[in-house]
């Protein structure tokens, strides 16, 4: 069986690359898909449309073009991991875990145990809680497994 799986969330970290490594090695049949994870270009996302002052209009327009691939790949993927960082609030990662719910599309959510308390209701949704990138490759193995 193969597999879409999008890889929502924090950026600063290679938490994608230690998925893809692992499903590579389980040989894993799997496509991910990711959103834009250079943070300049994703802020820039939409400046092309023109000049926008500073802060919430700027942060606005290009959130909604940022807004049509994280729909999109949402959407068509199978299942979808969450990632929660510690070094900066990802309310991003919470809209799209909260987009999944909305969707029924299953996911997990991934992130160290300090931050259990403030993503209660995001967790409670999710079809697991995995704390680290191992886990969630053995997640998808067991899910894929013939």
């Amino acid at each position: 069986m193969s597999f879409n799986v999008y890889l929502s969330g924090e950026i600063h970290t290679d938490w994608r690359e230690e998925i893809q490594r692992g499903a590579e090695a389980a040989g894993l049949d799997v496509v991910f898909t990711a959103p834009v994870t250079d943070h300049p270009a994703s802020d820039a996302a939409g400046d092309y449309l023109g000049e926008t002052t500073p802060g919430f209009w700027r942060d606005h327009q290009s959130s909604k073009i940022n807004a049509i691939r994280t729909r999109t790949l949402i959407e068509k993927a199978d299942f979808v991991v969450v990632r929660f960082g510690d070094k900066y609030k990802q309310w991003n990662a919470a809209f799209d875990a909260g987009y999944c719910s909305a969707l029924g599309k299953p996911y997990v959510t991934l992130h160290d145990e300090d931050i259990v308390h403030p993503l209660k209701e995001v967790d409670a949704d999710a079809q697991g809680w995995c704390k680290t990138t191992d886990q969630v490759v053995e997640t998808l193995r067991y899910v894929l497994q013939p």
